[in-house]
């Protein structure tokens, strides 16, 4: 496919998310179904393009002066790709499988655009309803903060040190990926977003399937480090999913202790088996939950540190996934406070004396963190959150103190500040 027909492609499934209001993921894979002609490469580019206009939905329609899917795509080849009026036109030349040409009132649209005096959440391309939210937080940096978020995320690895001596080793032994080393987390390798969106098989990699690397951002990884987990303690980690933060405390822990690994969904512990198996994971427990049985009882009131990795809006994680902050409902929020809520009270019943909760969540919305943790602390006497500056020592992350926005309770990650997902952690300790 030529490069305009990719671009009318793009505008076909924009259409169709304007219409269906589903997940861009299940447009793009039903188009594909549709077109069997287009081959992965064609695929992938016109998925870039989609979640591009996805990530600059708000500020493409303000300086086309329209929300329609062809103003969409126009508008993000001259906000996100930096494309002049004439190259865009050049794709729009109306020829076959080629988008129309532009009109007056488009090209000149495109040549004066700018986003001075848009409002912010414009300008910054997020739900106005959650404006407030944001400033409470970024306050007059809300702009570019939430521009950080419109950028495509990197590729990033952890190195799995139960497997390989070091991250050194790890990244001499792929080369072809050109990968650097993460700034902050000293157990990443990062892979700069590709032009077309086309990210490295890293899940056919020799070193993947023999368990030296993760698929893990390096927000992510900062925040399991962040709950310092040692040898020989008992750890819980009560929303483990998929198991990526499960296996990063077992590295931390270099297969000593014990971590039970949990989560009130059982259908999401299903990959955990066999990423275990290939990490050379020995020291974690799955405990799967049956019917509506709690499956970590046994353990309140021993648990060392609870780690709890919780249900979030995802706010965070918007660079990865764009479609999901125009689908993001107040209703939505309201959910997952209260299962933020269950869930820390679960936590309060397993920590020992003297023991710790890692509060984490991948959003940016203070409602989800330090309100969170507040109204918990008044539930439970005798949990208090542990100083910013005690966490990053404890952790051996002392340099992360210019770069983090401090909370009340915890921490914040962002994109701008960290280069990361928006994180969230904070630690809390039972007297």
């Amino acid at each position: 496919m030529t490069p305009a027909a990719r671009l009318s492609a793009a505008i076909e499934v924009l259409g169709d998310l304007e219409a269906r209001r589903r997940p861009a993921a299940d447009a793009l894979k039903d188009w594909g179904l549709s077109h069997r002609f287009a081959g992965s490469k064609d695929r992938a580019a016109i998925a870039s393009l989609v979640y591009d206009a996805l990530r600059r939905k708000a500020s493409a329609a303000w300086i086309m002066g329209e929300g329609a899917p062809r103003a969409l795509a126009l508008g993000m080849l001259r906000l996100q790709r930096g494309m002049d009026p004439d190259a865009i036109a050049a794709l729009c030349s109306g020829e076959r499988f080629a988008p129309e040409p532009l009109s007056a009132a488009e090209r000149d649209r495109l040549a004066t655009a700018s986003l001075d005096g848009a409002p912010a959440p414009v300008a910054g391309d997020f739900p106005d309803w959650i404006e407030p939210s944001l400033r409470r937080l970024f306050g007059d940096e809300v702009v570019p903060e939430m521009q950080a978020l419109t950028a495509r995320a990197p590729l990033d690895l952890r190195v799995n040190t139960l497997k390989v001596s070091s991250r050194e080793e790890a990244h001499d032994a792929l080369p072809h990926l050109g990968a650097i080393e993460t700034p902050l987390s000293p157990l990443g390798l990062r892979i700069a977003p590709s032009e077309d969106g086309r990210g490295p098989a890293v899940q056919s990699e020799p070193e993947f399937l023999k368990g030296w690397i993760e698929i893990q951002d390096e927000g992510s990884q900062l925040a399991a480090l962040l709950s310092a987990a040692k040898p020989g303690e008992q750890v819980v980690d009560l929303c483990a999913g998929g198991g990526g933060k499960t296996l990063a405390l077992a590295a931390m822990m270099e297969n000593h202790g014990q971590i039970y690994a949990t989560d009130g969904d059982a259908r999401r512990l299903a990959p955990i088996h066999d990423r275990l198996t290939r990490a050379g994971v020995r020291n974690v427990q799955v405990r799967t939950p049956r019917a509506k049985a709690d499956a970590v009882t046994d353990l309140n009131g021993k648990i060392d540190c609870v780690l709890v990795d919780a249900p979030c809006t995802g706010v965070g994680t918007w660079r990865r996934n764009p479609d999901a902050k125009w689908r993001l409902r107040p209703g939505s929020l309201d959910v997952r406070q209260k299962e933020q809520a269950a869930v820390l009270d679960r936590a309060a019943s397993l920590v020992k004396p003297g023991g710790r909760i890692v509060y984490i969540t991948c959003s940016i919305l203070p409602e989800e963190n330090d309100d969170a943790l507040a109204a918990f602390m008044e539930r439970h006497a005798g949990l208090r959150p542990v100083k910013v500056s005690e966490v990053l020592g404890s952790a051996g992350l002392e340099r992360l103190e210019t770069v983090i926005r401090p909370t009340l309770h915890g921490l914040q990650m962002t994109p701008r500040k960290t280069g990361t997902d928006g994180f969230y952690a904070a630690v809390l300790a039972r007297d």
